[in-house]
């Protein structure tokens, strides 16, 4: 076998050396300052003012009766007329949720002179069925208000305005949002006497979507039209923005 000559051996060493050489060179000219982009860096925010277009009503029926079996009797009809009168007033099932049904014992209060040792006596059950209601015609709240304590609903627990499909507002906020950067974008070079390049990021600093209002329970009412005011919510975005400056 021929060995290695020296010729051999210096090719290799020739090409990590020219790689070493090139990668050095590529550093330094990635890291000077003459090739670095300017940029200005800004942030825009957008808001859009919405009007709720559904309410969620937590309501349900507690019943009490000296034994389980009667109690959950009575439970099961009041709230069995409520189903119905709901779905007469066009609600959707898909719309109505059990959100806790519970059944427990009732007990006596203990007597003045009772001790440590005295059990307690169970006076009966109580049975509650609660109902998680979502609403898709504002204008017949009133009237399923009080279609719900005339049908035996005896626990209203609070009534929340919501938007049901909050997306179509958050592009306009997101819009307004980049909107808002390039006008500050703008004022900042004309203020400064620079003049702006292409867009080189944009990045989405944060959303902000609507909670639910809430407004107090009213539990009993005389009038099917009763006076509820949903007012606005505000749907928000904000975006993160860089411009090459020249």
């Amino acid at each position: 076998m021929t060995p290695f000559s020296n010729r051999h051996l210096r090719l290799p060493l020739f090409a990590a050396a020219l790689a070493l050489g090139l990668a050095t060179s590529m550093t330094t000219a990635q890291a000077d300052p003459a090739t670095t982009p300017r940029l200005l860096n800004v942030t825009g925010a957008g808001e859009v003012h919405v009007t709720p277009d559904i309410a969620m009503i937590q309501t349900g029926v507690i019943t009490e009766a000296p034994t389980a079996a009667a109690a959950l009797a009575a439970n099961t009809k009041a709230m069995s007329a409520i189903f119905a009168g709901l779905e007469a007033l066009k609600i959707d099932r898909k719309d109505m949720q059990t959100s806790d049904f519970s059944v427990y014992p009732v007990y006596e209060n203990a007597p003045v002179n009772a001790t440590e040792t005295t059990a307690p006596k169970i006076h009966g059950y109580r049975v509650s069925n609660q109902l998680a209601l979502t609403v898709r015609q504002l204008d017949s709240l009133g009237s399923v208000l009080d279609k719900l304590v005339t049908l035996g609903s005896n626990q209203i627990g609070g009534i929340s305005f919501s938007i049901d499909k909050p997306e179509q507002y958050l592009d306009k906020a997101r819009t307004a949002a980049v909107m808002d950067a390039l006008r500050k974008a703008k004022l900042y070079a004309g203020a400064a006497g620079i003049a702006l390049g292409e867009i080189t990021a944009i990045n989405e600093n944060g959303s902000g979507m609507p909670q639910p209002v809430y407004m107090k329970a009213m539990m009993a009412m005389e009038r099917a039209d009763v006076p509820v005011a949903s007012g606005q919510q505000t749907i928000s975005a904000s975006v993160n923005m860089s411009i090459a400056i020249q």
